[in-house]
């Protein structure tokens, strides 16, 4: 069914705030000190070894990258379409990233409790962005949408198959912070925390959305219509 240009709007709408919290999110899990956010772990530990793009440019790079993985593993299937929407939304969200380490710059995070607040804060944001970029039904990000394909093509549900990139993405920064920096800067427990929790806590925010949408359906049919 063909959506209206207002409905298409208000999605689009819709997508960009969740972009916009997904990229808080990302800032928060940064600004925590205990590893950022597994899909940025790689991008940030490149920016502290190469300073010749910033965060939100290897996030781009990264992105790139993800953007072609997912035309190899859909192949003749790929909606181009799609993927050019996709490139877009990208570079925006690399730029929103930026931003958003800039809007939280003043923040002192000091002690250890403090920062594991704001790396679980990171990840409940993180995860809220993600599932309303989902609820806006319009386009992905490149990450989600090589997840996606990833889980379509091979039969396995989209969470599990984040968790196991989020793993990957984790020991690639590793490995990047470990060889360049010789100590674990870009990732640490917050990033192994995060692999796990980000894909979970989509899972409540889906089930408390589909408990909600039940409630209301079963409420509307006791309303009497004048």
């Amino acid at each position: 069914m063909k959506m209206s240009k207002t409905e298409l709007i208000k999605r689009y709408a819709l997508f960009l705030v969740g972009l916009f919290i997904a990229s808080m999110g990302v800032a928060f899990s940064t600004k925590a000190g205990l590893g950022t956010s597994p899909v940025a772990s790689v991008p940030y530990s490149v920016s502290l070894v190469n300073s010749l793009l910033t965060f939100g440019g290897w996030l781009n790079m990264l992105s790139v990258i993800q953007i072609g993985t997912q035309i190899a593993v859909l192949k003749g299937k790929c909606n181009y379409a799609e993927i050019a929407v996709q490139t877009v939304l990208a570079f925006v969200y690399g730029y929103l990233t930026n931003l958003s380490v800039w809007l939280i710059r003043g923040i002192t995070v000091s002690s250890y409790p403090m920062q594991f607040l704001f790396m679980l804060l990171g990840c409940i944001i993180l995860a809220l962005g993600i599932w309303i970029q989902f609820k806006g039904g319009v386009a992905m990000l490149p990450g989600e949408a090589m997840n996606r394909a990833i889980s379509k093509v091979i039969g396995k549900r989209y969470e599990n198959i984040k968790i196991f990139f989020d793993i990957l993405y984790i020991a690639l920064s590793a490995v990047i912070c470990l060889v360049f920096l010789r100590k674990l800067q870009g990732v640490r427990e917050g990033s192994i925390i995060a692999a796990f929790a980000v894909g979970s806590i989509i899972k409540v925010y889906n089930r408390i959305f589909d408990r909600l949408t039940k409630t209301h359906k079963g409420e509307s049919r006791y309303v009497k219509r004048p």
